[in-house]
């Protein structure tokens, strides 16, 4: 393959709702882009982008794809997205290294959950956007009403640059109002007959044309004063207001396509060549430092990695695009965020599993190299000079549904973090952990769907049986008051014993709190705690009642049982500790005895000391229809939500609540059986809360009840 000039490239990710037909999409721009010389389709399972196995048994894509096709002397780098939320993670970073997105829409179905979820993340990346109507062929495909639905959701910038003249089934005509002309294609597709329009129709033509030229001219102040001046613009001043127009998100142009038949895919990619923004075109990508990135050949090379992907009988791929210099084959790089050095042996353009070697890949562009010893998903690749500079990074949501995991079979569990963690470095939206609090590996993700998936790909593709079972929650034990215990460790059984008696007074921990003053404090220690909150340990002993040297011991003991919380089992946290008085025998007093005595004291005075068990409340935004925010409203409240506020955004409300992570668990099945999944969700963690009483009696008796089967 040639090597491509910055000026050569345009960089699109396909994106919108499952089953719009972006895969297809794709595969007729690698048909007509010389790629493939024979179409495959996704009901045939022999596509090129959802050739994994995991995507051929689900016929929907997974993982975003890289493609890429040249068409007119550039190279169009496309990169394919799954239309499901639960893969959203696929899409965020696709579109961060793509600089046009070209929102495919199912023109049976109009604006769907998928488009308005893509849409968000698209506008927050403040993307260029270009619509495709797809499956324009369908006996229901409905322009208008699809057209309609683009302009209420997205509004006046939504602007026509094709209309069909005949949707629906025997669909092969296009009227293009940027060239003027119409098309008309064979039944199979190919290269159509262009002609001009005809009298029927150059009402309608004239009409979007003009709204186009309207949109193009406020593009630009000169395009503006010329369109003052002449009431229009020539085809010169409409192609750079177009350009202008898309690269500064003024206009969204609407372009037809059935890509099933490939009808219109061809001139779809040549209005992809003509118009759509190039790397120089867009605003310019910042480092990590808020320094401009600018595609200069001539500068140090910076590289980043935004996709890896393990190929059977390859190894490790890693995606990546080039911001600064350039990159030849066997270049020596260095990984800025580890400072590991890196050799790119090989350069590859990439589609689907076929690999098309690069001897030189350009600022701008987007390759593929293999078996990068430690370099994954975000990561920078810099020469020397470049040596700690790093573009931005993929900013990917946070998990919304998780699930406990364990293998089936012991044997495999060492297997099992192993595979997880390749999992990981494929999708960073999948994230796992061993917790000791919990006892249990912990499985996050996007939703049930995508867990399942894992699941799918641990057992089918790593040969590893796994069962899902309910996470347990992560409380958390305090006091409410303060109470005092004395406990007496003494042990005689010949020989040495052991003898240490501990007075203990605990009281509830809050910010800025003075010292009690019933036993004044000689020496005081602050530990913040691993699993978050504080201890604070004061040693009050006055006159050498316990020798200074057991005071480790006993903080110890105390430590141990926080970790171990009196109630459930659940890690304590904000609690003062005052040692005030004790007992020591010049012979079997030693740390042990201490650190007992400590234990059990603390336990004693715990029971005491009003005991609340505290739950983890997160943070959640829910964005509804208007239509169903009731809906919702009532099942956040029945899930002990605290409504902080609402917020409007287009047909959509924003809903803010504090939810108790334990009505968390299957939310994201339950919205979307609500709202017939057009609702979605985000969470975060915010803070930990006392539970109320019936909660914390019915977790009092079911711990007491797991300590009796254990005994």
């Amino acid at each position: 393959m040639k090597v491509y000039q910055t000026n050569e490239l345009k960089n699109i990710a396909l994106v919108g709702g499952a089953k719009a037909g972006k895969t297809t999409l794709a595969e007729a721009m690698l048909f007509e882009g010389g790629v493939i010389n024979r179409r495959g389709s996704v009901d045939d399972k022999n596509s090129v982008s959802d050739y994994r196995e995991i995507e051929l048994d689900r016929q929907a894509s997974v993982f975003s794809t890289a493609l890429y096709a040249e068409h007119a002397g550039y190279k169009i780098n496309i990169i394919d997205t799954p239309g499901f939320d639960d893969f959203i993670g696929e899409v965020i970073a696709a579109l961060k290294v793509s600089d046009t997105a070209v929102m495919v829409i199912n023109s049976q179905n109009g604006v769907e959950v998928g488009t308005e979820i893509t849409w968000r993340q698209v506008s927050a990346l403040e993307k260029p956007v270009v619509f495709l109507l797809n499956q324009l062929e369908h006996e229901k495909a409905n322009f208008e009403e699809s057209l309609r639905q683009m302009q209420t959701q997205f509004g006046g910038k939504t602007v026509v640059a094709q209309y069909p003249v005949n949707p629906g089934h025997g669909f092969d005509t296009i009227v293009d109002v940027l060239k003027m002309k119409m098309y008309k294609f064979p039944a199979d597709g190919g290269k159509p007959e262009v002609t001009d329009i005809p009298g029927e129709e150059k009402d309608k033509a004239e009409e979007y044309r003009n709204a186009i030229i309207e949109s193009a001219a406020e593009s630009d102040e000169e395009l503006m004063e010329a369109f003052f001046e002449n009431g229009s613009l020539s085809d010169e001043e409409l192609a750079r207001g177009i350009r202008q127009g898309i690269a500064t998100r003024t206009m969204f142009p609407v372009m037809c396509a059935s890509a099933k038949n490939n009808q219109g895919v061809g001139r779809f990619m040549e209005m992809v060549t003509e118009n759509l923004p190039g790397p120089n075109d867009v605003a310019p990508v910042t480092d990590t430092d808020g320094n401009e990135l600018s595609y200069d050949e001539n500068k140090d090379t910076l590289a980043f990695v935004f996709k890896t992907a393990v190929e059977p009988h390859l190894g490790e791929l890693s995606f990546f695009r080039v911001y600064e210099g350039s990159i030849a084959e066997s270049a020596d790089l260095i990984n800025s965020d580890t400072d590991s050095k890196e050799r790119l042996s090989q350069l590859f353009a990439v589609a689907g599993k076929n690999r098309q070697k690069l001897e030189k890949v350009m600022p701008g562009d987007i390759a593929a190299t293999i078996k990068l010893k430690d370099t994954k998903t975000n990561h920078p690749l810099t020469s020397p000079k470049n040596q700690g500079v790093k573009v931005s990074p993929i900013v990917f949501p946070e998990p919304k549904h998780r699930t406990a995991v364990k293998a089936k079979n012991t044997a495999d569990e060492e297997k099992l973090g192993t595979v997880l963690r390749e999992m990981n470095s494929i999708d960073p939206t999948l994230l796992f952990e061993q917790s000791k609090e919990l006892k249990q590996m912990i499985l996050s993700g996007q939703g049930e769907m995508h867990l399942n998936v894992a699941k799918w790909m641990l057992e089918k593709i790593h040969k590893v049986e796994v069962e899902f079972f309910p996470p347990k929650i992560p409380y958390r034990e305090t006091i409410t008051k303060t109470a005092k215990a004395t406990y007496r460790h003494k042990k005689q059984s010949g020989g040495a014993g052991q003898f240490g008696e501990v007075y203990m007074m605990i009281e509830p921990y809050e910010e800025g709190k003075p010292n009690q003053t019933e036993f004044p404090v000689r020496k005081q220690e602050t530990h913040d705690l691993n699993w978050g909150g504080k201890l604070v340990f004061n040693n009050c002993i006055v006159g050498g009642a316990i020798d200074a040297r057991f005071m480790p011991a006993i903080l110890k003991g105390v430590m141990e049982k926080m970790e171990e919380g009196p109630l459930t089992g659940s890690y304590a946290r904000d609690i003062i500790v005052n040692i005030y008085d004790g007992k020591m025998h010049p012979v079997d007093s030693n740390e042990i005895s201490f650190k007992l005595a400590g234990r059990n004291a603390f336990r004693e005075a715990f029971k005491n000391a009003g005991p609340k068990i505290m739950e983890p409340i997160y943070d959640v935004e829910v964005m509804v229809p208007e239509e169903k925010m009731g809906d919702v409203m009532t099942d956040l409240q029945g899930s002990r939500a605290l409504i902080m506020g609402m917020d409007s955004e287009g047909g959509y409300q924003r809903i803010r609540a504090k939810v108790p992570l334990a009505e968390m668990n299957r939310y994201s099945t339950s919205l979307s059986s609500l709202t017939s999944g057009r609702a979605t969700y985000g969470m975060k963690f915010a803070e930990y809360q006392q539970v109320p009483m019936d909660i914390q009696d019915q977790l009092l008796k079911a711990y007491e009840e797991e300590q009796k089967e254990e005994e």
